[in-house]
């Protein structure tokens, strides 16, 4: 039977060394920066960072991804306090993946097999785990040469066990065939989840969405006194999760769904096409931002372009600044409500959605973000029932 999962636990931690790219126009805040976010990657992982290594380049090594010298610096690393693997924020071809490992004699993992990595370890339900092995297949179809000719000699560990290890024969017919199946197991689903959403068209929809790690889980327990799984890791959720919330007498829907990411794999979103209908098809967005972090404006600017390849920029969006409470200045009441104002004043300019700011986790400004939120699932509300009268005051919660 073909393995389903890239990973395998094993006793003691490995160790990995981080490499990219620094392109034109990029400072070197902003390098380090995803530098940090690719180590956050890999301890979510499991995998525990030794050492970086950074180029500027204008396009990275056709054949090695990174030039000649700078591959000799990253081998001599290695072998000097052997290192586990080598992980690249960027995807490799596999002619750079070949030629790489030749070099290192070491695991090598691009930055889309670290994230499947991640989502098979995240994966609860069926429909989730069928969405990981399907991504994960398509991303190991046009590497198979590469790895008949591999998997004998690499170790197990983080990106390595899965489709393909125990069965070094499996062909491209094989692989098409389970990719087939998946496909057609997944659009079952698909037509499953439809036939359920239709029978919620008489009921506001709402999506939490965001960049990973912003707390869409934390807000999720905050808005509906439920227990949602929260961690500091990223991608701590891979499946959706669905609450029925009443505000003011009204009762709408609330998910929460998978956090993005800047160059979220191309298989993954596709993958978990059915998973993202919940935000395709939601009346109104929450967009939840991590406002304390350094690139949180990056961070909105790649929500806002994987909404747009879904279709679903244009809904009317409620903007939550969260962990507002992190924000230098913020202890000081002297000096809380200034940025306060300042930060509204400043998107009250910049975007045409309400926005509110708050800290989900310490249930700061709560209030305000349940104001604002009926509002818009009032209005929603009102469309589908017109004869709705809303209340004079905004009820707690049920």
């Amino acid at each position: 039977m073909i393995e389903k999962k890239f990973i395998s636990s094993t006793d003691e931690p490995e160790t990995a060394v981080l490499v990219a790219i620094v392109r034109q126009g990029q400072s070197d805040e902003q390098a380090q920066e995803y530098l940090d976010e690719l180590a956050f990657l890999a301890s979510t992982s499991g995998v525990i960072t030794k050492e970086s290594f950074t180029q500027r380049l204008q396009k990275p090594d056709h054949r090695t991804f990174v030039g000649k010298g700078k591959l000799e610096e990253i081998v001599a690393y290695v072998k000097a306090y052997e290192i586990d693997m080598v992980i690249f924020d960027d995807d490799l071809t596999p002619a750079q993946v070949r030629n790489v490992e030749a070099a290192l004699q070491c695991k090598v993992l691009d930055r889309s097999l670290l994230i499947l990595n991640i989502f098979a370890q995240r994966a609860q339900t069926a429909q989730s785990k069928l969405q990981v092995e399907l991504a994960q297949y398509q991303y190991m179809y046009p590497r198979l040469t590469r790895m008949w000719t591999h998997l004998s000699k690499q170790r197990g560990g983080v990106g390595m066990r899965g489709p393909g290890e125990k069965e070094l024969e499996t062909d491209r017919r094989i692989v098409q065939d389970r990719i087939a199946w998946l496909k057609e197991k997944l659009d079952k689903i698909d037509r499953q989840r439809t036939t359920q959403r239709k029978h919620r068209d008489l009921t506001v929809r709402v999506a939490l969405v965001g960049y990973t790690n912003v707390g869409k889980s934390t807000l999720m327990n905050l808005l509906s006194k439920s227990d949602v799984f929260a961690e500091n890791k990223l991608f701590a959720t891979v499946d959706s999760t669905v609450r029925k919330i009443v505000l003011n007498q009204v009762p709408f829907l609330l998910t929460d769904t998978v956090g993005f990411i800047r160059k979220l794999p191309t298989h993954l979103i596709e993958s978990f096409k059915s998973t993202l209908d919940e935000v395709r098809e939601a009346d109104i967005l929450v967009h939840v931002v991590d406002v304390s972090h350094s690139a949180y404006e990056e961070h909105m600017e790649v929500v806002q372009s994987i909404l747009a390849d879904l279709g679903a920029a244009d809904k009317p969006t409620l903007l939550v600044f969260n962990k507002v409470d992190q924000l230098p200045g913020f202890a000081q009441e002297e000096t809380r409500t200034l940025l306060l104002e300042q930060l509204n004043n400043s998107y009250a300019t910049k975007t045409e959605h309400p926005a509110v700011f708050i800290s989900a986790a310490h249930n700061l400004y709560a209030d305000e973000l349940r104001e604002k939120l009926f509002a818009l699932v009032a209005e929603k509300f009102r469309t589908i029932f017109p004869n709705y009268v809303p209340a004079t005051h905004l009820y707690p919660e049920q």
